[in-house]
């Protein structure tokens, strides 16, 4: 795999070409010379790209893939073709198949199907059996297998011993440990955020205060217990405080938000658009601006495009029936760069990684090529045309994005769309 690619703007604060225009040559997936102008003596393909930019590869922490079970909503194969051509190199994803992932042969099997792909996937095994929320399933086992991290995706653990016992575990061998953030029997049936949006539609809400509860009840259990615990898609500004205030006190403890939380409130549900009941809902203003605030000060680690294929039969039905979930990764770019500056949403968009048992990997000569390219400045509608995914349920149809993706170079394979 050889290409040259032609000046291009390096956005990698580790790179010592951070901020400048120059040609990056790549020769059988190693970064072999960066520099102004370089000659084509090898005949190599050459890239080249309006406002092209490059930096380290993408990483999503939240990623849900149909298969095995679901393969009507997505495949691995075209769920990992779609995560590169929106400019990820290495996805985590979560085990809410049919068989829930949560067996080294589990485990193995997701590995296997992913083995040729440009984009590195790194499986996360169920917390629980089943992700029933009765027993522990296999932890090490499936860390032996490969396993990045346990969760029962959007499932909270409502057993505080159950959790307090993850922690202890996992701990033995630095396992990270997700958990959900919702106490069911406050949201209990409520389908969106409990405020004066829910009541004059008529919709059982979700309060705030479910995802806070639950969110103090881990910091409490994690302070005891130590370990390494990640809380997914928090959407409360109350929840940036606990955690912020968790970090202080020297927790080990991260946390993401999904980027439909940052740009979107409980408003947008006047028109009962299915693909906007997702969970943790959509809040307030208040919420968002608090959510970016603790993304500007580090307060939250990473976002994630919480990227949740749906088919339409469990989507185009009455609100209260329909699934939760949202596709995500082909608007996440764009949608996170209307927010903050573009070195900001590069930063936002490579961190985790270690969190995740990731190593960075920077662009430098003497490197592997783990670089995605785009162009910051594209402004477009995100239309039906746009969306790679089988499913097609986008919470950003129709809404105006900043920022195109034109592919990425990694695991010795190039996808540029």
């Amino acid at each position: 795999m050889n290409i040259l690619i032609k000046s291009a703007t390096i956005v990698d604060p580790k790179s010592e070409f951070h901020n400048h225009k120059v040609d990056v040559l790549i020769e059988k997936g190693v970064i072999t010379d960066i520099g102004a102008r370089l000659e084509n003596t090898k005949m190599h393909k050459e890239f080249t790209a309006e406002n092209l930019h490059i930096s380290q590869g993408w990483f999503d922490s939240s990623v849900c893939f149909g298969e095995p079970g679901y393969e009507e909503r997505e495949t691995i194969e075209n769920g990992l073709i779609t995560a590169a051509r929106s400019g990820y190199t290495s996805v985590a994803v979560n085990s809410s198949t049919n068989p829930v992932v949560d067996s080294h042969a589990d485990i193995a099997f997701v590995l296997g199907k992913a083995a040729n792909s440009a984009v590195r996937l790194c499986p996360i095994g169920a917390l629980t059996k089943e992700s029933a929320g009765q027993e522990l399933a296999e932890l090490y086992d499936m860390a032996n297998a490969g396993a990045t991290a346990f969760y029962d995706y959007q499932r909270p653990v409502s057993n505080p011993n159950l959790l307090k016992l993850a922690l202890q575990y996992a701990s033995g061998f630095n396992g990270l440990v997700c958990s959900f953030p919702q106490e069911s029997k406050i949201s209990g049936s409520g389908v969106m955020n409990e405020n004066v949006t829910s009541t004059t539609l008529g919709l059982k809400g979700n309060p705030a205060m479910a995802e806070e509860l639950q969110v103090a009840r881990d910091l409490f259990l994690l302070e005891y217990t130590g370990g390494k615990l990640h809380i997914p898609t928090i959407s409360t500004a109350k929840s940036v405080e606990l955690i912020r205030n968790a970090k202080k006190n020297k927790l080990n403890v991260s946390c993401s938000v999904a980027i439909h939380n940052l740009l979107l409130i409980d408003k947008e549900l006047t028109t009962f658009n299915t693909n906007f009941k997702v969970l943790p809902p959509l809040r307030t203003q208040t919420d968002c601006d608090a959510l970016i605030e603790g993304l500007k000060d580090g307060t939250i680690d990473m976002v994630t495009s919480d990227h949740n294929p749906i088919d339409i039969e469990h989507k185009k039905i009455e609100f209260d029936l329909a699934k939760y979930g949202t596709i995500g990764l082909e608007s996440a770019f764009g949608a996170l760069n209307k927010v903050f500056t573009i070195k900001k949403t590069i930063e936002l968009l490579t961190k985790g990684k270690e969190r995740f048992g990731i190593a960075p990997i920077s662009i430098a000569v003497g490197n592997k090529a783990d670089i995605t390219l785009f162009n910051p400045n594209d402004e477009h509608i995100f239309t039906k045309a746009l969306i790679l995914s089988t499913s097609k349920n986008a919470i950003f149809e129709g809404f105006p994005l900043k920022g195109s993706v034109y592919g990425v170079i990694a695991n010795g394979q190039i996808l540029l769309n």
